[in-house]
């Protein structure tokens, strides 16, 4: 067999094991494809088709992977360090009527030709859980005698009953009891669908079940347990909160038992991949399709009635439907304007804009095929609100410098432990590190905790704003003088916690006006605040230094919208 022919071979294998045949697979006529540019919040956006134009913006190389073939993020294995750190931009061009799953073929052409990515399936054992028979006895369940539409039912509760008065004492967070009736369902299916079910995502995180009952049959039995109640949660649910744990149903309603295990999950291996692409096309931006204008289909906006009855907010719906009522229009401004920082990093808001209330119901334009009911798209929701409020309340706005404080990574000693595989993906993520050791179990005011991985404090630096936007508005500087990359875990209580779940249960202080008082940097209580938590846990320093700030000044606004 002669060189060439085995390589033949084995891409036409390659195409066939990922379910192409030997044509050309689906590509973009034309894409535009960058590094993304820097922003406080890098978070993927997009993955929408409209009027012909394909965008996925700010993702980085494990989230395209993740969508051009369907997986989640943590079933992509393999890859270089940078491959869940570094972002990029894809715009590309591709017929209005492309399904969703010739759009992911498309993607996937595009990584394959531009970054040269080369992956294959696998099977990979990953933390799951195992349905099995318990030790109490003969499983509670009953054969299903045929009736009924086979699966499980959820069961909506009834109607909260409204007190006649409010109770004294602390208020407390009542914690959600979810049920389901099941009928003519197999074990298997019942555990393939746990992950699904109202609240599951507390307890199987990205795992799944898999069932080993051994049971061939068909089953009817109902189901009723509450969601995994942690951290801030367990702080508002208190200590006496009346809850059944998915491990306690399973066991007591069930005869069963769900234990966790390593499950044998198919994933995709990343076998190598480029970090630069290769150049665009020329003049690829003007062969593009325009970006469709951000503006609502149909937007009914005006004032609020005082004397009409509570309405209750729709919110956002699937459909695309925006409904938002008796809604502070301060509140829409700073919505429009993606405010998300302190209250000075908005500038001339009149103060009696808190007092005009509106009510606003609009549509927001249908996605293509290729994003079928994802709901809204809030990054192009924002600036169709921007240019409402500039139609109908005359509003206009212009961003410039001003003195501020601002966060610094200061020097200090540094406790972290260096990097000791450098092939580590690069990154931060929500949740315990590799010990599996959780502060938040013993102490819930300890409601984050950070596990990064392969990081220099400059990367760091640059993903605290989105690490801790509780505590941090603006960009944080890195002087810390420390090189290389570290493995490190941050534990920290949300900004403002402690008191917000005092007033919530009716035992605060306030500060003038009603206000709550102002939060403390870390309380006798067990709470930490961020910059003590880098202090301690790190060994350098989070401090408050005086900058020029990017601020939005708002030059006008009316106080009544013009007419529908």
């Amino acid at each position: 067999m002669t060189r060439s022919f085995a390589a033949a071979m084995a891409a036409l294998l390659t195409g066939l094991a990922f379910g192409q045949s030997a044509e050309t697979a689906p590509a973009f006529e034309i894409a535009d494809v960058h590094v993304s540019p820097h922003t406080l919040a890098p978070n993927m956006r997009g993955g929408v088709l409209r009027a012909g134009r394909y965008e996925i913006l700010t993702a980085t190389m494990l989230e395209l992977i993740a969508v051009a073939y369907g997986v989640e993020n943590e079933k992509v294995l393999g890859g270089p360090s940078w491959l869940d750190s570094d972002r990029f931009d894809v715009v590309a061009k591709a017929p209005s009527n492309t399904s969703a799953e010739t759009a992911k073929l498309m993607l996937r052409a595009l990584l394959a030709e531009r970054f040269k990515l080369v992956v294959h399936n696998d099977t990979h054992p990953m933390p799951g859980f195992a349905l099995t028979v318990g030790k109490g006895g003969p499983p509670k369940l009953k054969e299903a005698d045929g009736s009924g539409e086979p699966g499980c039912k959820f069961i909506p509760p009834p109607p909260p009953q409204q007190p006649a008065a409010a109770p004294e004492g602390p208020r407390v967070f009542n914690v959600p009891t979810f049920s389901y009736e099941c009928h003519n369902i197999t074990m298997q299916a019942f555990a393939e669908g746990m992950r699904t079910m109202n609240g599951m995502q507390t307890y199987f995180d990205t795992g799944a079940a898999v069932d080993q009952t051994g049971f061939k049959g068909v089953y009817d039995f109902s189901l009723k347990y509450t969601m995994k109640v942690t951290g801030a949660l367990a702080l508002l649910a208190g200590p006496s909160a009346q809850t059944i744990s998915i491990f306690d149903a399973v066991d007591k309603q069930l005869g069963l038992k769900l234990d966790p295990a390593k499950v044998p999950t198919p994933v995709i291996v990343v076998d190598s991949v480029n970090r630069k692409p290769t150049d665009n096309p020329p003049g690829v931006t003007t062969k593009l399709p325009p970006a469709p204008p951000a503006e609502f289909e149909v937007a009914d906006l005006r004032l609020s009635d005082p004397n009409a009855p509570p309405a209750p907010n729709g919110g956002f719906q699937p459909s695309g439907r925006v409904d938002l009522r008796n809604f502070p229009l301060s509140n829409l401004i700073t919505l429009a304007l993606n405010v998300n920082g302190p209250p000075d990093s908005v500038v001339g808001m009149p103060k009696s804009l808190a007092t005009v209330r509106v009510d606003l119901i609009a549509k927001m334009p249908s996605n293509g095929p290729a994003t079928p009911n994802q709901g809204i798209d809030i990054e192009f929701f924002r600036p169709a609100l921007k240019a409402l409020l500039e139609e109908r309340f005359k509003l206009k706005t212009h961003m410039e410098e001003r003195p501020g404080d601002a966060y610094t990574l200061m020097p200090g000693k540094p406790k972290m432990q260096k990097t000791a595989d450098p092939l580590t993906r690069t990154g931060c993520k929500e949740g315990p590190g590799p010990d599996g050791k959780d502060p938040r179990v013993a102490n819930p005011i300890l409601s984050r905790l950070i596990t990064c991985q392969n990081m220099t404090m400059a990367q760091f630096a640059a993903l605290l704003p989105s690490l801790a936007g509780g505590y941090v508005h603006s960009e944080v500087l890195d002087a810390s003088g420390v090189e290389g990359a570290y493995d490190f875990t941050l534990s920290f209580s949300a900004n403002g916690l402690a008191q917000a779940v005092a007033q919530i249960q009716g035992n605060a202080g306030t500060g003038a006006g009603g206000a709550p008082a102002a939060p403390s940097a870390s309380d006798p209580g067990g709470g930490m605040s961020l910059p003590d938590a880098v202090s301690k846990q790190m060994g350098l320093k989070l401090e408050t230094v005086k900058r020029p700030l990017p601020v939005i000044v708002i030059d006008h606004i009316d106080e009544k919208p013009s007419d529908n």
